[in-house]
Parts: C-alpha cells; structure tokens; sequence
C-alpha cells in the first residue's frame, strides 16, 4: 500500500512538472510567434519554419490561436464606427480616332 503511494505520488510530480514544462514550452512558441509577426513575418511563413526545426504542427497550431485570442484583446476597441464615402470619377477621355490620325498627317 505504501509503496503504491509513492509511486503513485511520483507519477503525479511527474506529469504536474511534463504539464510545467509543456506551459512553458507554449508561452515560448507564443512569444517567438509574436516577437516575429511585430518583425513583419507572417504567420504561414513561421509555422512552416517552426515545423522546419522540428514543433509538432499541432502545437504550433494551438500557439498561434493564442497568439490571435492575445492580439485580439491588445487591439484597441472602436467607439464610433469609421465613415466610408463613395464618390464615382468619371474618366475623361480625348482620343482622336485612329482614321483621322491616318488621314490628317
């Protein structure tokens, strides 16, 4: 009976500290994710050279929808709503024919 406990005591440290390392592993591929968007990489472009060096794709994925749910909240709120005008701009074309241009010279 005892000996189950320590076992078992041991098994639970050490899924608690697989669980500590897996956090701390996300918050990095967040934060690479986010230092490089700011640098102006776009997102397909990191997640192909993460999986390049060898993440799993399914963590990458799960990174970079947090990275969205944290840019999201950052982004600021807009009050009122933007103005969009519509003006229509009627070219104007003066083009002489190209019969008279043949015949006039």
């Amino acid at each position: 009976m005892l000996i189950r406990k320590i076992i078992y005591l041991a098994y639970s440290t050490q899924i608690k500290m697989r669980m500590f390392k897996r956090k701390s592993y996300m918050q990095e591929l967040v934060e690479y994710i986010k230092k490089n968007l700011k640098k102006g990489y776009t997102k397909e472009s990191l997640k192909w050279a993460l999986i390049n060096q060898g993440n799993s794709k399914l963590e990458i994925e799960k990174a970079l929808r947090k990275v969205d749910e944290e840019l999201a909240k950052e982004a600021p709120i807009l009050k009122t709503k933007p103005e969009i005008r519509y003006e229509i701009i009627e070219p104007k074309i003066e083009k002489e024919s190209f019969w008279k241009r043949l015949f006039s010279g």
